[in-house]
């Protein structure tokens, strides 16, 4: 009989980016090995920050689907949980919706513990206190309990003064101390977020890092006609960023850049994504006379690859202190589709370290305008194909959803 795995976690599938685009995709392939996968989720937001349809007819109420796991074996069962979605997400706002996620997911946590027993209880943080969930799963029914960290959230709010009280910072601690305290194994996805939840945690982290279907996304030759085809010249330079758009992002930074370049006419600042801050940041750059800067939706699926091949340089923008915090999930994708990467982070932190060791990409100082616009100019002027080739290689090596998933699934549910 199969092992019956339940994850629970605030974005899923059909979310494109971020963390539902990885508990997805996770699930998805343990659906395809045999397991008797269910999920405990909310409904898409994520990155538009509104309820996406279908869904929106339903949002006020729990929903139940099952998910058939597109003829690769096995199904997905899906407890949709109604949650607050700010319009316009802000520190304040971003805390509203975790808890009210948390507050819907007890009552359906409550509902499936007189039932079958799961095997596996697996959350992914953020939101952090989702783990709460998990631990009384555990000691009802005995489960394993994996915990897993996308994004060191705790740390973020504070950084980022998202959250200023110091007493709540602490109890925040406290809590997140317990969660560690009773999961059976702590995962992470990077060296340096391994070593900050080590100090923390006191026990050995598991490193699960992101993945990417490398051959579903991988290189194309001719990227010129490409370019045509999404209406630009042939011989066009286009810088590209595609991501969620949000107001923390720094992305004014790319507008700064357009308009310090803006006497080269071929070359091309693409904004692809969506997101709340999107409008009033094309707003500015119209403002501005920036008519080299160009805003794109975010792209079908099934036409990634092809869209990613076309850009000559991708940019990866942080804030200075993310860069032991969140590894950008952005980067996986680039990597496999051979593209160069322009990446802010800092000497000193994992990203910068692994991106250096392996020579992947174009490495430049975070929250530093005059870096990035140098940036971007050495990437148009270097032969930088030898860059994008490491990218490629390492994606291939590291970075396969096959090799990461067997991984996972020897350590915590074999």
């Amino acid at each position: 009989m199969s092992k019956r795995l339940l994850l629970i976690g605030g974005n899923f599938s059909p979310e494109p980016t971020g963390i539902g685009k990885y508990n997805g995709e996770m699930i998805k392939w343990l659906a395809a090995q045999g397991y008797d996968c269910t999920v405990i989720t909310s409904y898409p937001y994520y990155p538009e920050w509104k309820v996406q349809p279908p869904y929106d007819r339903n949002k006020n109420w729990y929903k139940k689907e099952v998910i058939e796991n597109n003829g690769q074996g096995g199904k997905i069962t899906v407890y949709r949980c109604p949650q607050y979605v700010p319009a316009k997400p802000s520190g304040k706002t971003r805390i509203m919706l975790d808890f009210s996620f948390a507050v819907s997911a007890f009552f359906k946590i409550l509902q499936l513990l007189p039932r079958k027993k799961y095997d596996v209880v697996i959350t992914v943080v953020p939101p952090f206190h989702l783990g709460l969930l998990a631990v009384l799963y555990k000691k009802f029914k005995g489960a394993k309990f994996f915990y897993h960290i996308q994004d060191m959230q705790i740390e973020a709010a504070r950084d980022l003064k998202m959250i200023s009280s110091p007493k709540l910072i602490k109890a925040l601690f406290g809590l997140e101390r317990y969660i560690f305290k009773n999961a059976d194994m702590v995962s992470s996805i990077s060296d340096g977020m391994m070593r900050k939840i080590q100090e923390k945690a006191g026990k050995d982290i598991f490193f699960f890092p992101n993945w990417v279907d490398v051959t579903l996304f991988h290189p194309i030759e001719d990227r010129a006609k490409l370019k045509t085809e999404y209406g630009f010249d042939s011989n066009d330079k286009i810088v590209l960023y595609s991501g969620a758009i949000g107001e923390k992002q720094g992305l004014e930074a790319i507008l700064n850049t357009a308009e310090t370049l803006k006497s080269d006419k071929q070359l091309k600042f693409l904004i692809c994504g969506s997101g709340p801050y999107k409008e009033k940041l094309k707003g500015e750059a119209e403002a501005r006379g920036l008519d080299n800067v160009i805003f794109f939706p975010l792209q079908p699926f099934e036409k990634f690859n092809q869209f990613l091949n076309m850009a000559d340089v991708h940019l990866v923008i942080q804030k200075g202190n993310a860069s032991d915090l969140v590894m950008p999930s952005k980067l996986t994708t680039i990597l496999a589709v051979g593209g160069l990467a322009l990446i802010t982070a800092n000497s000193g932190t994992s990203l910068y370290e692994l991106v250096d060791k392996h020579n992947m990409g174009i490495l430049v100082k975070a929250e530093d305008q005059q870096a990035l616009t140098d940036g971007i100019i050495r990437a148009m002027e270097d032969n930088a194909s030898e860059i994008a080739r490491n990218g490629r290689v390492y994606a291939e090596s590291h970075l396969s959803v096959g090799k990461i998933m067997s991984r996972f699934e020897e350590a915590v549910v074999s």
